[in-house]
């Protein structure tokens, strides 16, 4: 949807300008208008500027300010407000201006006959595909309030699991900045004023040393290639996974590196399981939710898995023994515990238990991160430094023989 930017007098008569995203400049002027302002001007922005503008906004609007709405909208749903009005008290009462702009495009699209999943779904790069289609089985089944809690633990969730991928990254990160910071500075500072010394006694280099000295020299006329390479890496890796064959391989890749494959299968399952709950909680078919997964599980073996899974419960099997046919993926643990939910009929609580069970076990090894790498940083840093030494220390060697002899 275009955006539009306003200028308009509030109740206590300053002038405020805004912007807002809407299907047109009639429904924006009556959006802005039902908010209490008095518009001076408004106009559609251009196409660049409003794709830019729609990037800010949504990055202005956070995971807890989502999680709140559907936690204080279930609320009032279950207290028996009218949808319209529990928006618009939303919006008022928000602080967050781009989000507020959001909930009244939101309740302006329900105004004009669209249903609360359909004015959501305008509104992809705020709320997750989960919200949307949550929202949608509320309104088919009438249980919106309970869709509305659901989806806020879910969403709570999620960002535990986010939290988690996070600390366990960092202390990685960290120490491959520092180590590149250290080896940065023995090429740029050190080593160039040990070469001049040497050059200036005449002493005969080893090959190692030369090849420290070279090193030497591009990183101090052309250390800025230390910053290019990793970002020229990263949009290399982000345009082959552009294509389905290529990301499958990197995909396959992540699950076997030895630390990063703990972080993406306990990610993934963790995911799997919760967004099957979830959505079997709200009443959704099998197969529909498992449809849904595949659209939200951001890896391509995985998304491979599910939708054999899928085909084989279409085909009359059931989630158990179709997912046993992937014992690498799922483990026995995944497969008992769906077994045992399918046999007593509590399958939802089976997968809450798989979705806590492995949200802690990635939250332990984010916290165990740092021990599980410590013992391969030492070794690269240890190595490294080996290299450097030894390559200093050889020529030095030369030097203090020939003064002995």
């Amino acid at each position: 949807m275009p955006y539009f930017n306003y200028r308009a007098i509030n109740e206590q008569g300053v002038l405020v300008r805004g912007l807002i995203e809407h299907i047109d400049i009639d429904h924006a002027y009556d959006n802005i208008s039902d908010s209490g302002l008095h518009i001076v001007k408004i106009y559609k922005s251009d196409r660049v500027t409003g794709l830019y503008l729609k990037k800010v906004s949504s990055w202005s609007i956070k995971p807890k300010d989502i999680i709140e709405f559907a936690k204080n909208l279930s609320v009032m749903q279950r207290a028996g407000l009218p949808l319209i009005q529990s928006i618009t008290d939303m919006a008022e009462s928000s602080e967050n201006r781009h989000f507020r702009d959001k909930l009244l495009s939101i309740k302006r699209s329900i105004e004009l006959g669209s249903g609360f999943s359909e004015a959501l779904a305008r509104h992809k790069d705020v709320f997750p595909e989960i919200f949307i289609n949550l929202m949608s089985v509320g309104e088919e089944t009438g249980r919106l309030s309970e869709s509305l809690t659901d989806v806020a633990l879910h969403l709570e969730r999620m960002e535990d699991l986010k939290s988690a991928i996070v600390r366990a990254l960092m202390y990685p990160a960290f120490a491959l900045i520092g180590t590149m910071g250290a080896l940065m500075f023995w090429l740029i500072y050190v080593l160039p004023k040990m070469s001049e010394l040497f050059k200036s006694m005449g002493v005969s280099l080893p090959p190692l040393t030369q090849a420290l000295i070279a090193a030497s020299d591009i990183a101090s006329s052309r250390w800025y290639i230390f910053f290019l390479a990793p970002v020229m890496v990263y949009a290399i890796l982000k345009l082959l996974s552009r294509y389905d064959a290529t990301r499958y391989y990197l995909d396959a890749a992540k699950l076997r590196l030895p630390v990063i494959n703990l972080v993406t299968t306990n990610k993934l399952l963790a995911l799997f399981a919760e967004q099957l709950r979830i959505l079997i909680a709200a009443g959704v078919t099998i197969d529909r939710a498992l449809d849904m997964i595949i659209n939200v599980i951001n890896n391509s073996v995985y998304r491979k898995a599910v939708a054999e899974v899928k085909n084989d419960i279409v085909l009359g099997s059931n989630i158990s023994d179709a997912i046993r046919k992937h014992p690498a993926l799922f483990p026995n643990l995944v497969i008992r515990m769906i077994s045992i939910g399918e046999s007593t009929g509590n399958l939802t609580e089976q997968l809450n238990y798989l979705s806590e069970y492995f949200l802690k076990k990635l939250d332990d090894i984010s916290q165990k991160m740092g021990k599980m790498i410590e013992p391969i940083i030492i070794i690269v840093i240890g190595g490294m430094f080996v290299v450097i030494i030894m390559g200093l220390l050889a020529p030095i060697y030369d030097i203090v023989s020939g003064i002995g002899s």
